[in-house]
């Protein structure tokens, strides 16, 4: 019986992918991603009625013991609300990658001669059109209920932006634990043990200075009270102060963190 050899040739395969090459391969695995989104239109149930539900909600529990009226409450919370949105959307990215780990499909990546952290960053790029949304309804709820702007729509849609970026930034500590989890249940228990202090220990619903002093102390290092600053000097002003730096700074230092984290513990699983 004659043996046939199936060992693939790999001397063929280019071992360096270019830089054009890897935007070139996150970009498919984005549409990918968003194809995905489109044939499972419940995925974005959380980007869709969370705004809605969250700030008519919160605006009718604490407009008048934080503000003394849900009007002068609004220019605080709907940004803050933004930040929150846009971070519990983030959750999401780390539990679909552990899914789709644990199904198999990143098996058929590793044999490909592409970049390693295209499947990782792909999918990402489309998660930022969740972001845009979550950012766009909460804005336009706000709105609907009294909210006005004052940096008018040059700043909401800079606010809009920065709130995008947040969200891609922070969304590689998701990312993260979905190459660490042991499952997509375990993935989702990480984020929320994470994504709660960030959110509701930060001054995205009350000011800093109402809070217990070690309270106030994490406050005030937290990123996402920064973020949220920054949201509210854009959106409420339209003036690009010093916060809207140490924002972009943050996420900065969150990708250098976490991006690398991401892409070794994938190459390990692949």
């Amino acid at each position: 019986m004659t043996t046939i050899d199936v060992t693939p040739d790999l001397s063929t395969v280019p071992r360096h992918v270019s830089l054009a090459d890897t935007v070139q391969q996150t970009m498919t695995m984005a549409w990918r991603a968003t194809l995905k989104m489109r044939r499972n239109l419940e995925q974005s149930f959380d980007v869709v009625i969370q705004p809605l539900l969250f700030t008519a909600m919160f605006a009718g529990i604490f407009g008048g013991a934080v503000a003394g009226s849900v009007s002068d409450y609004l220019p605080l919370l709907i940004p803050g609300l933004v930040a929150q949105s846009v971070l519990t959307a983030c959750i999401a990215t780390g539990t679909q990658l552990r899914e789709d780990m644990d199904k198999g499909v990143f098996d058929r990546f590793k044999v490909l001669p592409i970049s390693r952290v295209a499947p990782l960053a792909g999918p990402m790029v489309a998660d930022m059109l969740r972001y845009l949304i979550a950012g766009t309804l909460t804005f336009a709820t706000g709105v609907a209920i009294g909210y006005r702007p004052g940096g008018r729509v040059l700043g909401v849609t800079m606010a809009i932006v920065l709130g995008v970026l947040a969200g891609w930034s922070l969304a590689w500590i998701f990312t993260w634990f979905g190459t660490i989890g042991s499952s997509a249940q375990a993935v989702q228990g990480y984020s929320i043990m994470v994504m709660f202090p960030l959110t509701f220990l930060s001054n995205a619903f009350v000011p800093a200075d109402t809070m217990p002093g070690w309270l106030e102390a994490f406050t005030k290092v937290n990123p996402v009270s920064h973020v949220v600053t920054a949201l509210r000097d854009l959106a409420n002003t339209g003036s690009v102060t010093a916060e809207v730096g140490w924002a972009l700074a943050g996420c900065l230092a969150v990708i250098a963190i976490f991006a690398p984290l991401a892409v070794r513990a994938f190459n390990r699983k692949m």
